[in-house]
């Protein structure tokens, strides 16, 4: 069987790309099941995350694998996205997932929530039958890496992971959290990360939205915060100083008609948006209002870089690991 990985992440595509290939975080199992359906294709594991979308395929040829794939990922996908996917074989499969499971290919560098994320894409590809020896001998070796890295190196110290880099720049751009209003919208585990946060540097008040009214009512709870209906949340739009969103809609939940609507009962105040979702939750015009600084997911590489730079040598270590793992 050969090994091949067919992907785009956030250093070969921007959002405005990513989102295309974007998959529910619960469908990832039946993505992998429906490659395997193709021709030469035997197994299969598809992850998706904020910043990647991979498919991972052990195929009786690669050549034809590749091709079948290629195909598979180009229905209602033009060219010119199409072009920014990256194609790896044998060996570079191996390393690459090694790398992706110990933190070395995300935005955060050595952040921890890939590890978990890589853990359900494979755990719904199992349980959906798309997986068999190759792919799960595989995976179940990248998490062995990933611990002797984490074990071994110090890659995890400082922020590692994309809900406190957002956190750290909502400072830097706002100013001191203390006496801000924060809506999160969006339950979900990275939005739970980002609302802890925020409090604890001195958000004075937290409302928490979400399709799901109970999940909702869960985080609020846990974080001394209020929890809003979904339909209901434009409401808050006028008090907030900070939203920070991370859904899994397919289309925009903020438009800019909807601040637009409140920005003179706002009185015009300042308004920082984070949106850590992909598709992305935020319209893209919002951040055309004048009060309003959005930051989407791409702008996070700026803080994640300045966190690369003083991990250098932490990395070779984590290379080292994995050259002798493969």
């Amino acid at each position: 069987m050969d090994l091949i990985c067919m992907g785009l992440n956030h250093e070969a595509a921007p959002v405005q790309v990513r989102e295309h290939f974007a998959v529910e975080a619960d469908e990832q199992g039946v993505r992998a099941r429906e490659i395997i359906a193709l021709s030469t294709i035997a197994e299969s594991v598809v992850i998706s995350t904020c910043n990647r979308m991979e498919v991972y395929v052990a195929a009786e040829q690669a050549d034809r694998g590749i091709e079948y794939l290629t195909a598979y990922l180009a229905k209602n996908r033009d060219q010119e996205r199409m072009n920014y996917l990256y194609t790896k074989s044998g060996e570079d499969v191996k390393r690459h997932l090694f790398k992706l499971v110990s933190g070395l290919d995300s935005m955060v560098l050595g952040e921890t929530e890939i590890f978990g994320q890589v853990k359900q894409a494979y755990k719904q590809a199992l349980e959906a039958g798309a997986t068999k020896g190759v792919l799960n001998k595989l995976f179940q070796k990248s998490f062995a890496v990933g611990k002797r890295v984490r074990t071994h190196t110090r890659i995890q110290m400082g922020q590692t992971s994309v809900g406190n880099v957002a956190v750290d720049l909502a400072e830097k751009i706002f100013g001191k959290l203390k006496g801000s209003e924060v809506m999160v919208i969006g339950a979900g585990e990275t939005s739970r990360l980002v609302a802890k946060s925020m409090m604890s540097r001195g958000a004075s008040g937290l409302t928490v939205t979400n399709r799901t009214m109970s999940k909702a009512e869960d985080l609020a709870a846990e974080l001394d915060g209020t929890a809003v209906p979904f339909d209901q949340w434009e409401n808050v739009l006028s008090r907030v100083d900070i939203i920070v969103s991370s859904t899994g809609s397919s289309e925009p939940v903020l438009k800019a008609a909807q601040i637009q609507a409140v920005r003179r009962k706002r009185k015009y105040r300042p308004l920082f948006i984070i949106d850590i979702a992909v598709p992305r939750d935020i319209e893209a015009a919002v951040s055309e209002i004048d009060e309003v600084y959005l930051y989407d997911i791409d702008k996070l590489q700026h803080l994640a870089e300045e966190a690369r730079e003083s991990r250098e040598h932490q990395v070779r270590l984590c290379e080292k690991i994995i050259e002798q793992e493969l």
